[in-house]
Order: C-alpha cells, then sequence, then structure tokens
C-alpha cells in the first residue's frame, strides 16, 4: 500500500511539475496593453530561443525592435529589461510578468530622473498557423 501511495504521489508532482512548465513557455509574440497617464498604449514583445538562453525584442508603434536584456525565466516568471526611447529621450523599463498558458501579466518599472513609476501591463500570445 505504501509503495501504491508514494507511487502516485510521485507521479502526481511530476505532473504538476510539466504542467508549470508547459503553462510558463514564454516563446512566442505577445500583443501588449498598458495604459500610463490614462493613455492606452500597446506593444509586442518577442521570446525566442537562443540555444539553453532566451532572447528577444519588444517594440512600440513609434519604436522598433528595441533587443532584450537579462532575459530570464524562473518558476513561471519572466523578467527582463528594454530601453524605450520617446522625443529624443532613453529609458530603461525593467519588466517582470507571470505567464499562464497564453496569457501574462505583470508590471513595468519605469525610470524617470531617478523616480520609479510602476504600471501594469497584459498580454496574450499571439496564435501560429502550424
Amino acid at each position: 500500500m505504501k509503495t501504491i501511495l508514494s507511487a502516485a504521489l510521485v507521479l502526481g508532482i511530476c505532473g504538476l511539475a510539466v504542467a508549470q512548465g508547459e503553462k510558463a513557455d514564454p516563446v512566442g509574440t505577445w500583443k501588449c496593453e498598458y495604459e500610463i497617464g490614462e493613455m492606452k498604449r500597446t506593444s509586442t514583445l518577442t521570446i525566442k530561443k537562443d540555444g539553453d538562453k532566451l532572447a528577444g525584442t519588444m517594440s512600440w508603434p513609434d519604436q522598433k525592435e528595441a533587443k532584450l536584456k537579462d532575459v530570464k525565466l524562473k518558476d513561471g516568471d519572466l523578467t527582463f529589461s528594454a530601453v524605450r526611447e520617446l522625443m529624443e529621450n532613453k529609458f530603461n523599463v525593467e519588466y517582470k510578468f507571470t505567464i499562464n498558458g497564453d496569457k501574462l501579466k505583470g508590471k513595468g518599472v519605469l525610470d524617470v530622473g531617478g523616480e520609479k513609476r510602476e504600471f501594469d501591463i497584459e498580454g496574450k500570445r499571439e496564435k501560429t498557423d502550424k
């Protein structure tokens, strides 16, 4: 009886780990929406596998393809930073998302003159034709 319970417990934990891994797959193109200063904004996040590491870009309607820095996935959380250029000014934005299937949700933190400003951001993975 103990053997059966032990085997069931191990299989259950392995299944949970596999399910968590599947939910936390960041690879793909994500359409993101957020609001800053009561203005709705959008961006496109693209994450790819580069060997055993993650890499990617983020683009906005007025800025194309900023390369992501320090892309990491740990325990379902995706973190990275990107440089946002607005009116000849450059701002470093730190992002942290929780991935759940084809949705992500998190925050961006913008440093403006030493003052940190947070904003909520959500995204959906674009469907690919396979």
